[in-house]
């Protein structure tokens, strides 16, 4: 008579095998590269503070533990969020494998994560001190007709970093008169097509007839001696290119993305329509795209209460 097998019964300290192995099933099921990148580095964060102090049972009073032990470093609280989102996509994976109690793991998925209060405010740039940014590569080099181009695209098409750098040339084409970038995959999948301005349009011709560009990667790296050389290069190149010219322009800390929220801005002070704006940046949400163009608060045209408050105060003394 063969031995009945014995269900194996599900754990709950697990130890850092078992947490190798749930991680890699959480990021295997992860189609983006960015968020398997930020998954894989908030777990890994976890694992650690988890492993340090011994036979901690992986349940939802350990997790909100580690919740309020981010909340006393200085993270915001979309990036805490983001950790408490890996933590409840690893309890699952645990849990699916049968490593975690499904009753434990529901514990955790209900862990709460940071309320956002207030919005943080961005940063745009004015028209002039886009032209300025613009103007800062003014050389007639390989490397700086490759910077104007990039640069451009940021400011003119208000595209992410992801986007830039898997840009082909091929994806350049004539749209009813207009030059587009046909059926750009951007984040989370989304397809769209942007229009390209014919000052762009005038960066991108200059770059690639320079470069003898006609296929593949539209912007590629340039070695010490001029010439261009690998394939494509990375995000982290795109914020170095905007760092550099930015403080050579005597501009404040600018990161890429806000050259993305300036490209909205300009277009609505243009007279850019809401919902097209919408179609250029590629957001699902106006209400994203309303944070965008900074539509809550104005400075220039701010509230001055204390003009109201002067005459007062006169008439007191």
């Amino acid at each position: 008579m063969a031995k009945s097998k014995r269900k194996r019964a599900p754990k709950t300290v697990l130890k850092l095998p078992d947490l190798e192995q749930s991680k890699s099933a959480v990021l295997n099921s992860l189609t983006s590269a960015s968020s398997r990148r930020s998954y894989d580095h908030g777990i890994r964060d976890f694992i650690d503070w988890y492993c340090s102090e011994p036979r901690l049972a992986f349940n939802r009073t350990v997790v909100t533990r580690y919740r309020i032990a981010l909340e006393q470093h200085p993270y915001a609280p979309s990036t805490i969020n983001l950790r408490l989102a890996a933590i409840r996509r690893l309890a699952y994976e645990a849990s699916d494998c049968g490593l975690l109690s499904p009753d434990l793991a529901a514990g955790i998925r209900r862990v709460k994560g940071v309320r956002l209060l207030g919005v943080r405010v961005g940063n745009w740039l004015t028209a002039e001190e886009g032209k300025k940014l613009l103007g800062a590569e003014n050389a007639d080099t390989l490397r700086s007709r490759r910077n104007r181009a990039l640069l451009s695209l940021l400011v003119g098409c208000g595209l992410r970093r992801a986007e830039l750098t898997t840009l082909r040339f091929e994806d350049l084409q004539l749209r009813e008169g207009h030059w587009v970038i046909a059926d750009l995959r951007g984040k989370g999948g989304h397809i769209r097509t942007i229009p390209v301005p014919e000052w762009v349009k005038e960066a991108i011709d200059s770059w690639t007839l320079g470069a003898g560009i006609n296929s593949g990667p539209l912007l590629q790296s340039v070695n010490k001696g001029g010439r261009i050389w690998g394939h494509g290069f990375t995000p982290k190149v795109i914020w170095a290119i905007v760092k550099v010219n930015a403080k050579s322009s005597g501009l404040p800390a600018v990161a890429p993305h806000d050259l993305r929220r300036t490209c909205a801005r300009l277009c609505h002070q243009a007279g850019g329509e809401l919902e097209q704006i919408q179609f250029l940046l590629g957001h699902v949400s106006i209400q994203t795209t309303e944070r965008y163009l900074g539509c809550k608060q104005r400075f220039r045209n701010a509230v001055k209460a204390r003009h109201w408050l002067r005459p007062v105060l006169h008439r007191r003394e």
